[in-house]
């Protein structure tokens, strides 16, 4: 798979994810197999909105779905979860991180609300390393 792909893949499959609803579907499925009416039930979701969300996941190659009779059973894709796992542990910082406090002293515009990632080397006076 092209690196292109790759993150193309990875991309939608966090865009999934990141969603209340879609991220509690994954936390419920990874207890195993569920039937969409246990998931219903459990999240006390109408069955239309239950649907949509569960088909974007299956789209994004999150979970799968096999047929038994009248009831459809989700599953998570392990080796999805296992790439998403992969990139998350090797993500790390390359630059200097700065705290929201040496943030605001540097003038920023960030407010304080958090912490600024700078891709520039910090003056001294920010730089606690």
């Amino acid at each position: 798979m092209s690196s292109t792909t790759q993150t193309e893949t990875l991309l939608r499959r966090f865009q999934a994810v990141a969603e209340e609803t879609r991220f509690e579907i994954v936390r419920r499925l990874s207890a195993g197999e569920r039937c969409v009416c246990d998931l219903q039930a459990e999240l006390d979701a109408a069955q239309s909105r239950l649907s949509f969300h569960l088909k974007k996941l299956k789209d994004a190659g999150v979970v799968t779905d096999r047929r038994e009779g009248r009831w459809v059973y989700y599953a998570l894709v392990p080796g999805a979860l296992e790439e998403m796992r992969v990139f998350l542990g090797e993500v790390k910082p390359a630059v200097e991180w700065v705290t929201a406090a040496a943030c605001v002293e540097a003038c920023c515009d960030c407010g304080g609300e958090g912490v600024l990632w700078t891709a520039f080397p910090l003056p001294s006076h920010l730089n606690n390393g």
